[in-house]
């Protein structure tokens, strides 16, 4: 199937770029092809955010998107920053970046959903359920599109009785909205040597729930963050919790993925957030009625790859625009998906300008997607040294306006910075209430995640006997406990021996952990049959 354009990932910047593809085509009378390729089972399927959202890009995009009725409908009432211990709950004065007047607490699957429907009213194709399962190059090394995968191939790698084959979608460009840790573009960063001259990317977990709570305790429109308890101070990472309308709360916890401790689990620590006397009880007397996890880019400005290659380029959190400090992302998403339209709009149009957009990270420095990244680009990396300096470059960083003479760096991808076992204070977790902490197998069920079982795992490994070999002799299997959703398990015999690694598959919803945290690298993630993996309603 030939296009004009394709897009590989239905989420913010994928479909901003489609509907701006669009928009400059009928505006300018031209006839171009815009095909969008999602592997959830429906646009917004996948989509996790937490998320209060900031309008900027969206007002730029679809400037009358109240009358078209974008789902953003509690506006941002009132902002709320504490710093935990484990009795006590102190307020702290709300940074400059979290305040949010103006912005709206919404669910990013929803907006999803809506701006797939305004994509397919200007004329763009969208195939949700298909995966893009191999990028697909022309005889010179260019890009020409993706492959999606094939269906109906069974564990043993035959095909079945249900076998369809995958299709293969050529472009003249084509964008990566993958979000963050993308399977292609994983592979484009090494064929193309993206990452060549800049930061290692720095990620961290994102594990969320949403409530219905009692209307009593609702207060739609209240932002609260949490830094500090429960993780010790060497460890980044907070809480966010928002009151929603409909009686609903949205509330989650983000662990910085380049922690030490290979005994920390991400998962417990948000179970354990829930319990403190000041957060308790909001959820008592309520019910849970979804859960999920996805990574996120947090390198920020000095960790953006180069973003175009011949064939195509790179938009939204596949490269990395997550603006830390303010906890979104977003809106930058969308604006790197407008401005990447815009430059492939003009490419396309302008005659023999070879097969690379260069025009696009140009124009993306002139836009205030640039300047705002540039400001906050050394408060994530202040964190390194733990919370109370990274508290303290922070009020430097903010004050000054991002206007430091110098830029600080990340010095180590996430997988290096586990220490052994043995040099690791054990962390022991309290086992869940059933009121409001929780084991993962009953948050995996809300999840609505689903995969077709006869198929091959698309969590392999590239060494088999380096999970037990390595990762559990030195680090003590510490994929068990930063994967979310119980895909990884170690089972041994019934006196204790033959240890051996159990990849349940079915579970995975998809976050990306094990891709980034693995100690060894031995664990790659690539796309299961389209449509499997979480069906997120609302988050």
């Amino acid at each position: 199937m030939e296009y004009d354009v394709l897009v590989v990932g239905a989420g913010p910047s994928g479909l901003s770029a489609a509907i701006r593809v669009k928009q400059l085509a009928h505006e300018s009378g031209k006839d171009l092809s815009v095909c969008v390729i999602e592997k959830g089972s429906e646009v917004g399927a996948h989509l996790l955010s937490g998320a209060v959202f900031e309008p900027h890009a969206l007002d730029e995009l679809i400037p009358d998107w109240r009358d078209k009725g974008a789902p953003l409908n509690t506006p941002a009432k009132e902002d709320r920053f504490l710093f935990l211990t484990e009795t006590k709950a102190f307020r702290l004065p709300t940074p400059p970046q979290m305040h949010n007047t103006g912005n709206f607490i919404i669910s990013l699957g929803n907006l999803g959903r809506w701006l797939g429907q305004q994509a397919e009213e200007l004329g763009v194709e969208i195939y949700a359920g298909f995966a893009g399962a191999e990028v697909l190059y022309d005889d010179k090394g260019a890009v020409k599109g993706v492959a999606t995968g094939d269906m109906g191939i069974g564990k043993d790698g035959q095909p079945t009785h249900n076998y369809t084959p995958g299709v293969e979608l050529h472009a003249r460009q084509t964008l990566f909205a993958e979000g963050c840790r993308g399977s292609l573009t994983k592979t484009l960063m090494a064929k193309f040597n993206l990452r060549d001259g800049v930061d290692p990317q720095t990620y961290g977990i994102g594990i969320k729930e949403l409530w219905e709570i009692d209307p009593a305790k609702a207060n739609p429109g209240l932002i609260e963050h949490t830094i500090a308890w429960p993780m010790n101070p060497k460890t980044y990472g907070g809480s966010f919790l928002y009151h929603m309308e409909g009686n609903l709360v949205s509330v989650g916890f983000v662990v910085g993925l380049d922690y030490d401790n290979p005994h920390l689990s991400p998962f417990e620590e948000f179970q354990r957030y829930k319990t403190h006397p000041a957060i308790r009880p909001t959820f008592e007397g309520g019910r849970r009625i979804a859960y999920g996890a996805r990574a996120l880019s947090e390198g920020g400005f000095q960790s953006i790859p180069k973003l175009t290659f011949p064939g195509g380029l790179l938009v939204g959190d596949a490269a990395g625009f997550l603006n830390v400090p303010k906890i979104k992302g977003n809106h930058t998403a969308m604006k790197s998906g407008i401005v990447a339209a815009e430059a492939v709009f003009e490419h396309l149009n302008g005659g023999d300008n070879g097969r690379e957009v260069t025009e696009y990270p140009d124009r993306l420095k002139q836009s205030w997607l640039w300047d705002e990244l540039y400001r906050v680009r050394n408060i994530r990396p202040g964190f390194q040294k733990g919370l109370w300096a990274g508290l303290a470059n922070a009020a430097y960083e903010t004050a000054t306006w991002g206007k430091s003479p110098w830029t600080l760096h990340h010095k180590h991808p996430d997988h290096a910075t586990l220490k052994k076992a043995s040099e690791a204070p054990k962390i022991v977790y309290p086992k869940p209430d059933g009121t409001v902490s929780f084991d993962r197998l009953s948050s995996v069920y809300l999840s609505n995640t689903n995969h077709e079982e006869d198929q091959p795992a698309h969590l392999t490994l590239r060494d088999q006997e380096t999970p037990i070999r390595m990762n559990l002799a030195l680090y003590d299997a510490p994929e068990t406990r930063y994967c979310p959703a119980g895909v990884y398990e170690i089972v041994r015999n019934e006196d204790g021996t033959n240890p051996r690694l159990q990849i349940n598959a079915q579970n995975c919803v998809h976050c990306k952990t094990c891709d980034i945290k693995d100690p060894t690298q031995n664990i790659t993630w690539v796309v299961p049959e389209g449509g499997g993996g979480p069906n997120y309603p609302g988050m």
